[in-house]
């Protein structure tokens, strides 16, 4: 099945959301307008035409410590720079209704395309993700995510490029 992410809007149904991870549930029912508001995040959406929220995503800006980044990244770089610009996949979630159906698969696709994409205007050298448990550490891993010495993990922008356009 392929899903169709848009920005978060009003019209967006998320009482019902429960992936099963409270600090996820809460963050799509009581926070995530205000961090969009603010500029904080930026949060994508899988919703059918009903508006409930099956899956979301968010997105913002960040940056990895060169010190965290590992030696053959660190060798390549200009030594005037003490970080490499990132984007932050914040957090990802499916709800429980919708899991087993590949939406968290198409939804981390998705943001890695939204992000690979952004990257050709505002400089990003990769994407970051800091695992909420050793489930997430796996599921990472299958797409490419590698391990940094600060427990995130991070795929590059050349990575993502050869997932997307093979």
């Amino acid at each position: 099945m392929t899903y169709l992410a848009t920005p978060l809007s009003q019209n967006h149904n998320r009482k019902s959301f429960n992936c099963g991870e409270l600090s996820l549930d809460n963050y799509i029912k009581t926070q995530v307008s205000q961090d969009v508001k603010k500029k904080l995040a930026a949060c994508f959406v899988f919703a059918e035409d009903d508006n409930v929220v099956n899956g979301y995503y968010t997105l913002s800006n960040t940056a990895i410590p060169m010190s965290d980044a590992p030696e053959e990244i660190r060798s390549k770089m200009p030594r005037a720079y003490t970080d490499l610009p990132a984007t932050l996949l914040g957090r990802l979630a499916v709800d429980n209704s919708c899991k087993g159906q590949g939406m968290g698969a198409s939804l981390l696709m998705d943001a890695l395309k939204r992000s690979y994409e952004i990257s050709k205007l505002v400089a990003s050298h990769a994407v970051v993700v800091d695992p909420i448990d050793q489930n997430a550490i796996a599921f990472y891993k299958k797409y490419g995510f590698v391990m940094l010495d600060s427990g995130k993990m991070f795929i590059t922008m050349k990575t993502i490029g050869l997932l997307i356009d093979g």
